[in-house]
């Protein structure tokens, strides 16, 4: 309906706040680290009043990289160097996190109420202006816990970077023409049951929308076996396969809902007890039974408040060839994380249509699952692509996974975190190669 002081209002009266999340870079943190970031997620989340929304968005975007030929102090071997990696691809990351305040109705709702089945929208206003007060000094809180972790950086997006100028990408049409590209227009969208098209791009999906699907253990981290050792681990985030190690163009979307806990837990209780008064006619009952009997223990031995959670994730590309072996990759890399994949052509529309930024209010209830918030972090994605450094001086590296050219200060930046204490250097060459490090 509109965006206003920096928030998406819905027609239905949800109300968004836009923040862009920056991360660590790949493969330079520890198990502790990620431990670390897991544990800040599960207490910022814990300070969200009921039924909010945690939509974290990451886009995985093939670019090509573009040097500055304009800069007229670039000397001889230095454009050189530029004309030899110019357009060269690479996957690029943004991430971004979305926080909705909606209603007990509206978190209910199923795929056949969205509003995308509807044929118009009536405006509804927003009533509960202590709620929304209370709601944003939460979110405050939030973005003051995520920020003062050291890990993480969490900025708010201002609404000139919502809706786009004429200079810069807004971030709905990034969404509605999977671009950063300033100049590519938007196209027609085809939203049926078997996929999902924005003009020629073909998407599609994988959900992780039942317990059936996951894994029996997850955990904060995982060793990555490529650059690991018998003596040392590299590690990366459980849900990394996910990542820029999945080297084509895709979306993954990780949602949290926050519903009454309470009413969640007694809903169980009666379940429990239908279960129980059934036993004697399937086993089935029973065991069921138990399950809903140590969720609950679980909820009550250590103050865990039930949240509902789901993970999806949109890949696409031009060509159907391409399509199909990108369908491969998505599943092979869930099945890397020991999840079911489950290519859903059910629910692709509307999944769709809810990932819209500040959209998370329409999500179809029947496509998440009840869980705790600790084992659901565990599916975030907590690395970045490598970022070149803020200083004016320093030397060209080469990115791990793609090549593309990193400019990085191995002097005064790693002092100033604190990495290491000295500037001592060991420079080995030939004779030509020593004279140009000496120029």
């Amino acid at each position: 309906m509109a965006v206003e002081n920096n928030c998406i209002i819905s027609k239905e009266g949800d109300i968004t706040l836009c923040f862009q999340i920056f991360l660590p870079e790949l493969f330079t943190v520890g198990a502790d680290v990620y431990e670390s970031i897991h544990s800040t997620w599960s207490k910022a989340i814990k300070t969200l009043p009921d039924f909010s929304i945690v939509h974290k968005q990451d886009l995985y975007l093939k670019e090509e990289y573009r040097p500055d030929f304009e800069n007229s102090e670039h000397s001889f071997l230095s454009r050189s160097f530029q004309m030899h990696f110019n357009e060269r691809p690479f996957l690029n990351h943004y991430c971004y996190l979305f926080l909705t305040k909606t209603t007990k109705d509206k978190m209910r709702m199923q795929s056949n109420f969205s509003s995308l089945c509807k044929g118009n929208l009536i405006p509804k206003e927003v009533r509960d202006k202590e709620g929304m007060r209370r709601f944003v000094e939460s979110v405050a809180q939030f973005q003051r816990i995520i920020n003062d972790s050291g890990h993480i950086k969490m900025d708010q997006i201002e609404e000139s970077a919502i809706i786009g100028t004429k200079d810069e990408i807004g971030l709905l049409d990034q969404y509605f023409t999977l671009s950063r590209e300033k100049d590519v227009p938007l196209q027609d969208l085809a939203l049926g049951a078997e996929e999902v098209r924005i003009g020629s791009k073909r998407m599609v999906l994988h959900t992780l929308s039942d317990t059936d699907d996951l894994p029996s253990a997850v955990s904060e981290s995982q060793r990555y076996d490529r650059l690991s050792t018998d003596k040392s681990d590299c590690m990366l985030s459980f849900a990394a396969p996910l990542g820029l190690t999945l080297s084509c163009n895709h979306i993954y979307n990780q949602y949290l809902f926050i519903d009454n806990s309470a009413d969640s837990l007694r809903k169980f209780e009666k379940s429990a007890r239908n279960m129980h008064s059934l036993a004697r006619y399937s086993r089935a009952n029973q065991i069921n039974r138990e399950w809903i009997e140590k969720y609950l223990n679980e909820a009550h031995s250590y103050g865990s408040p039930s949240i509902r959670a789901h993970f999806n994730v949109f890949a696409w590309s031009e060509d159907r060839e391409e399509l199909r072996r990108v369908k491969n990759d998505v599943g092979s890399a869930l099945a890397l994380m020991e999840c079911k994949p489950r290519h859903n052509t059910v629910d692709a529309a509307t999944l769709f249509w809810a990932g819209i930024p500040g959209n998370a209010g329409d999500f179809p209830a029947e496509e998440s699952f009840y869980t705790f918030i600790e084992p659901a972090l565990c599916f975030f994605t907590e690395e970045t692509n490598y970022q070149n450094s803020l200083s004016p001086f320093g030397i060209k590296l080469a990115d791990r996974l793609t090549g593309k050219p990193i400019h990085l200060d191995i002097s005064d930046l790693p002092m100033k975190r604190g990495i290491i204490t000295n500037r001592n250097k060991f420079i080995l060459g030939p004779s030509g190669g020593w004279r140009a490090t000496l120029n």
